[in-house]
């Protein structure tokens, strides 16, 4: 039964980290990330492709909780703030890039 009982929590666990944004929709943030024009500020870091910042050597995200923070301050840039869905909606979108667990 013990044996059981962990195999079961150890699939929770497992299923849990396989998404970090569980209350996130990835189309939803798609459309997030447009209506705020977020590439605009990324095309003029990245010199041109604003999707260059999530893959380059030295970024600043490796794991959802930097997300999260990042999110917070390019909200700032926009002139916004985002809601908490908005930013699990963002998080599901920009984890296409990403890959966190």
């Amino acid at each position: 039964m013990k044996l059981i009982t962990t195999l079961i929590l150890l699939s929770a666990a497992t299923a849990a980290t396989a998404n970090p944004f569980p209350n996130g929709d990835a189309q939803t943030g798609q459309k997030l990330f447009e209506q705020y024009n977020c590439n605009r500020c990324h095309a003029k870091l990245m010199g041109g492709d604003g999707n260059a910042i999530f893959t380059r050597a030295d970024r600043k995200v490796h794991n959802a909780a930097e997300l999260l923070v990042q999110l917070v301050a390019c909200s700032g840039n926009i002139g916004t703030t985002l809601t908490p869905q908005e930013k699990q909606h963002l998080g599901a979108y920009l984890n296409r890039f990403y890959n966190l667990k």
